[in-house]
């Protein structure tokens, strides 16, 4: 089992650099430090006011005995338990959650990458669930697991020390009955909790994305009448998550009575063991309040074991996305001026049996306006995505110079302006932003705002128009500053004018980049977009059938057979 555990945790368990291992060490430490006070602190409490007690029958004693150090050594530890719980929350807690930042961060790169990206996006309450949930059931690892155990090893440890000095057999036997309760309390409970831990997993990540497919797809539902039955479904879910929920705090209630057992039978058992072995009152008293200390650090095993099949799961599922990506072939440098080059490139859809295009290659220069054209459905979206390193091809290289794309539909959030401006330039200040949106023809919109780059928008940009959207991803395509740009019907649902107006804008700032030699490829099936190009690429079933250069008869044929403004 142990092998198991480690084969699942080892991912994780390598994730964090020196640093930030330094700083989870720490935060173990304090933790462990905070036992070692506490139990010293009630140890020598109960010793000293046993021997006070004693001390007070003669006046002899009374006098001779020095109440002075014990009592600095009291207010030494009490002091110091505060200290070192207050260090040891702000330093676990700040090092788990720096841990966990960065590991969203790598998932989200990771998943990003060719094809991993795709297959995700058909079910975008996966990832959800996988960057949120799962990410934070991990801080249980460190928080519940790792820095208790250690801090219940070192706890038993110090105590079977001390009270061996005292009495050998009674210092052995704390330790053991310590160690040993802890052991099995971790192990009985989380094999207990196992199966309703991954049943209740299951159900929380199906009851979420019964939500959000609730959510965003409420009025379909509404118009077919499968409203009422869709809840129906979502409320039958909670009732079982519910059922598992009374499961596992049933099994955490017995733990605990389990636990309060071993903590009531710790101290008749020392007392016998004390008696056993001829030991004073003061030190009957110190052994037994050490003995209870140490108990008391076992407590908060019991949450982490509960939560250890949720942790185990949570690694499983995010585990490929920390492995290291795959060595790959690298294509050779391209010639100089260059800026895209493909080399007998296939591209096919997951299941699909014939390939989308197939045995491309073609060179673009850095600078050329480059529109890609044929049937919708041809391949043109896929192409594009190629090029951004979306999905991969099945054979063949591509190269292509960092790109920014502007896809068909526009990937707003529910953040404000700013924020969804620096999705494409983070380290952007204010007068850059304001730049951006000038040059995309929405300093109107701006002055209007009242909160100016403060302002929220809603879900998906709800608050601006359709060509306001548009605009907002040209104003942030623009910040990319990227040296290819990759269009996707830029002007797909604009009406006449806003679409004219926001072509002129791109040629503009395309303009303005001249010297950067900016490359735009444009996937369109309309004149407007395409009559600026200096290559049109007609595609059809399987590759590029024709490529028509502006000047030749065929590239007027080619403009002409598209769809009108």
């Amino acid at each position: 089992m142990m092998s198991r555990l480690w084969q699942d945790f080892r991912p994780f368990l390598a994730l964090p650099d020196r640093q930030a291992r330094r700083r989870l060490l720490a935060g173990a430490a304090l933790a462990a430090l905070t036992g070692l006070m506490g139990m010293a602190l009630l140890g020598l409490s109960g010793w000293f006011i046993t021997a006070t007690a004693l001390a007070g029958l003669s006046t002899v004693t009374a006098l001779a005995f020095d109440v002075f150090m014990p009592s600095a050594a009291i207010r030494l530890f009490a002091l110091g338990r505060t200290a070192a719980r207050y260090g040891e929350r702000l330093v676990t807690h700040d090092a788990t959650l720096a841990v966990l930042a960065a590991l969203r961060e790598r998932l989200f790169r990771a998943w990003s990458a060719a094809g991993a990206a795709r297959a995700l996006a058909l079910r975008p309450a996966r990832i959800l669930f996988r960057l949120t949930a799962d990410v934070d059931a991990l801080d249980t690892l460190y928080l519940r697991l790792i820095v208790p155990l250690c801090t219940g090893f070192i706890a038993a440890l110090a105590a079977g020390i001390t009270l061996a000095f005292i009495s050998p057999l009674l210092g052995l036997a704390v330790f053991a009955v310590l160690i040993l309760s802890g052991s099995v309390m971790v192990w009985r409970i989380s094999r207990s909790a196992t199966p309703a831990t991954l049943r209740r997993a299951a159900l929380i990540e199906g009851l979420r994305s019964g939500v959000i497919d609730l959510a965003s797809g409420q009025t379909e539902l509404l118009m077919a009448g499968q409203l009422p039955a869709r809840c129906a479904d979502l409320g039958a879910l909670e009732t079982r998550l519910a059922t598992h929920e009374n499961r596992l705090n049933r099994i955490e209630t017995g733990a605990g009575i389990v636990f309060g057992v071993i903590a009531a039978l710790l101290p008749p058992a020392v007392l016998v063991a004390a008696a056993m072995s001829g030991i004073g009152a003061p030190g009957v008293a110190l052994a037994l309040l050490v003995a209870m200390a140490a108990s008391e650090t076992l407590a908060p095993l019991r949450r982490g074991a509960l939560d250890l099949a949720r942790t185990r799961l949570a690694v499983r599922r995010i585990g490929p996305g920390l492995a290291p990506p795959d060595p790959s072939v690298i294509p050779p440098s391209p010639k100089d001026g260059v800026a895209v080059c493909l080399h007998h490139v296939t591209l096919r859809h997951d299941g699909a049996a014939t390939a989308v295009l197939g045995d491309i290659s073609l060179e673009i220069r850095q600078g050329e306006h480059i529109a890609l054209t044929g049937p919708s459905g041809i391949g043109k979206t896929s192409l594009l995505q190629c090029l951004a390193g979306e999905i991969a091809p099945q054979s063949g290289e591509v190269f292509c110079l960092p790109s920014a794309r502007l896809t068909q539909r526009t990937e707003l959030f529910h953040d404000s302006l700013r924020g969804n401006l620096r999705l494409a330039a983070p380290d952007a200040d204010d007068a850059e932003l304001i730049a951006a949106l000038t040059a995309a023809g929405l300093e109107s919109l701006f002055d209007s705002l009242p909160d100016g780059l403060d302002t929220m928008l809603g879900d998906r940009g709800q608050g601006l128009s359709g060509g306001q959207a548009r605009r907002l991803a040209l104003a942030r395509m623009i910040l990319r500053n990227a040296p290819v740009w990759l269009l996707d019907e830029p002007t797909e649902g604009l009406d006449g004018q806003t679409a004219r107006d926001v072509l002129a804008r791109l040629h503009r700032a395309k303009d303005q980049k001249a010297k950067d030699r900016t490359t735009v490829v444009t996937a369109t099936h309309t004149r407007r977009e395409a009559e600026n190009a200096d290559r049109i690429l007609v595609l059809g079933q399987g590759g590029i059938l024709a490529i028509h250069i502006r000047g030749s008869p065929g590239f007027d044929a080619a403009l002409t057979a598209l769809r009108p403004d």
